[in-house]
């Protein structure tokens, strides 16, 4: 059975919150909390009135740069304050389509899930993207266990079928442009996705304690299939990594002659070592442990900014 929900932002007014229910919306994620400062001003009105309506009722974060702790506390401390960390709530939703998040998008995910699961206690998680982040950027087989659920925005206007799969994918942004009684204007609908109903995406009340250190492994190799406009220099500074080791890796003796379809290999066995950033981490005591220097490390990995790395972060090194 296919269950319907809602999201709710400030830009979102609702005048009756039992005429959504009776339109068959049974759950709302609620806007809490953006960048490391931002509360929205309708979080409060739109979680006690989803609240009192009978909807299961989560809060979601608008990941606004790479910065981890911040945000993390930022949004854990509004998840506390408007009750969205117990029972019956519906798992916390981490929102990435920032532009600034694009380069290091699965680090960050992988950073922020661990830092929130060790800050409330609580396992599941959801993320949302829309299917360009979902088919050109994440990468949930990196980081998507089973308590993490994918959420997909793709307005085709048939709900629960995106028409892009994933084993942990469970809801749908079906449409930006909803009409349900009880809200003046659009608003954004969902719907559930194949075997994944409401149940699956509540919380059951019962805190996991925090999860270990993460191993220190080299990721598996990656792929890129390469686009029209692509060149060997630019698929190399987006992925940290230089033109001369992308034809190193993959036997190109013209680094000018690549083309539309091609599959380049990112990472390999061969490719170069590399290291997890952990709490207290700088990127020249990174440097110092393996006998390098920052500017190298922040050349191959392209970080415009060597006082931002953040925990979880994957760096390569030379």
């Amino acid at each position: 059975m296919t269950d319907y929900g809602i999201d709710l932002s400030h830009w979102n007014r609702v005048t009756d919150f039992n005429a959504v229910r009776g339109n068959g919306i049974s759950y709302a994620s609620v806007k809490l909390t953006e960048g490391v400062d931002f509360i929205d001003n309708a979080s409060v009105s739109h979680t006690n009135g989803a609240k009192g309506a009978g909807l299961r009722v989560g809060g979601y974060h608008f990941a606004r740069d790479l910065t981890i702790n911040g945000q993390v506390d930022h949004f854990a401390g509004q998840l506390r304050a408007r009750g969205l960390l117990g029972s019956g709530a519906l798992a916390p939703m981490l929102d990435m389509e920032h532009a600034d998040l694009r380069d290091n998008a699965n680090p960050f995910v992988a950073a922020f899930i661990a830092r929130l699961r060790a800050v409330t206690g609580v396992r599941k998680v959801l993320v949302y993207a829309n299917l360009d982040w979902w088919t050109r950027v994440l990468r949930p087989d990196e980081w998507a266990d089973a308590d993490v659920h994918l959420w997909i925005a793709r307005y085709n206007g048939l709900p629960g079928k995106p028409d892009w799969s994933h084993p942990r994918l469970a809801l749908h942004q079906h449409t930006d442009s909803g009409v349900v009684p009880g809200i003046p204007g659009k608003v954004d609908r969902n719907a559930t996705v194949g075997g994944f109903t409401l149940d699956h995406l509540t919380l059951d009340g019962t805190p996991a304690p925090a999860p270990p250190p993460l191993p220190n492994p080299a990721p598996q190799p990656q792929t890129y299939t390469v686009r029209a406009g692509d060149t060997l220099s630019g698929i190399a500074q987006r992925h940290g990594t230089t033109w001369r080791e992308l034809a190193r890796i993959n036997g190109i003796s013209n680094p000018d002659r690549i083309f539309p379809g091609q599959v380049l290999t990112l990472t390999g066995p061969s490719a170069g070592r590399f290291h997890t950033v952990r709490t207290g981490d700088t990127l020249s005591g990174i440097a110092q442990q393996y006998g390098t220097t920052w500017r190298d490390l922040a050349r191959i990995n392209a970080i415009h900014d060597p006082d931002r790395i953040f925990p979880g972060q994957v760096i390569r090194l030379p």
